[in-house]
Parts: C-alpha cells; structure tokens; sequence
C-alpha cells in the first residue's frame, strides 16, 4: 500500500496538491510501520523459540496480529483523506471539518499501541513459562534449525551435512503424498 500511495507523489500533478499534507504522513507510515515494523515483527515471531529457547502462545501472537493489523489501518488510512483534502502536516491546530477522521486516527495509534503491547507481555511470559521449543518447533529446512534452542556457542559439535536445499517444501509435500 505504501508503494502504491508512491505513484501519487511521482506524478506531478498529484504531488502538487498533496505535498506537504498528512498524505505524506500517511504514506512515509505505511512504508516505516507497515514495510519495516511489521517485518520485524514477523521475523522476532519466528525467530523468538531460537532465541529464548521457549514458544510464545501462539494464539495470543494471532490476536495481537489482528489487532496491530487493525490499528495500523485505522491510525495511517485517515491520513490519507485527510492529506488530499488538504490538512498540512505540522499544524497544532486543524479546522473542524478534520475532527472525525485526527479522532479516528488517534483511536487507531491507541490501538496499535495496545498491539505492541500484548507481543511484549507474552514474550516476557514465554521467557519463564513457555514451552521449551525443540531445536526446529516450525519444522524449517534451513540449517540454523538444525541445532538446539537456543543454540550453543559453536553452533554445531560437528559439521552438519546439507542433504537438501533450505526451502525445499515442496519436495516434501510431493514424497508424503505418495
């Protein structure tokens, strides 16, 4: 979506008329938060039984990803209208037509704070009372799932011998269906 709202700024008669309005807040938001935060979330989500050599609950992790999910949205989407009708960015105050939409938005970053939040809390829970994560809890290919949870500081004792590529799925799939 981020990328998408580029197109906009690179044409020149768009970006006229939204240059220096919340629609620019909007879309740097929805590249930052939406592109890198979110990413690294994910990642902190699959790597967090390698680190800490617990599981989180992962039904916990599913509803903090929905409620992030809808934060983000209501925070950032706003914003968007808001910048092309015209409210400018740094304004400590906007004309009253823009009231439901800066409440709307601040009720999303609410939201989303609560979000990040819960991510926070089971992360700390699962550190004393997850359950212990195998060496490979998600059953991943590549070769740094090959040794224990957290992994000793050699890594391996021996070196590993690679039998097959780190993302071959499908060749798995394709063997236990016969």
């Amino acid at each position: 979506m981020g990328g998408l709202t580029g197109m906009f700024l690179a044409s020149l008669a768009t970006d006229v008329h939204l240059n220096g309005t919340y629609f620019i807040v909007a879309h740097f938001h929805y590249i930052m938060v939406g592109g890198a935060v979110m990413g690294y979330l994910g990642g902190i989500h699959f790597w967090w039984p390698k680190i800490s050599g617990r599981k989180y609950p992962q039904g916990w992790a599913a509803l903090a990803a929905a409620i992030i999910f809808i934060g983000f949205n209501l925070t950032f989407f706003p914003q968007f209208i808001l910048g092309y009708l015209g409210m400018p960015r740094r304004y400590a105050f906007y004309p009253a037509e823009f009231q439901v939409l800066n409440v709307m938005s601040s009720a999303g970053a609410s939201i989303l704070g609560v979000g990040y939040l819960i991510p926070l809390i089971y992360f700390i829970w699962s550190m004393r009372y997850g359950p212990v994560a195998g060496a490979n809890p998600w059953g991943a290919k590549g070769l740094e799932w090959q040794t224990s949870s957290p992994p000793p500081p050699e890594n391996f004792a021996q070196i590993p011998v690679v039998t097959e590529e780190a993302y071959a799925y499908a060749a798995e799939e394709q063997t236990s269906r016969g």
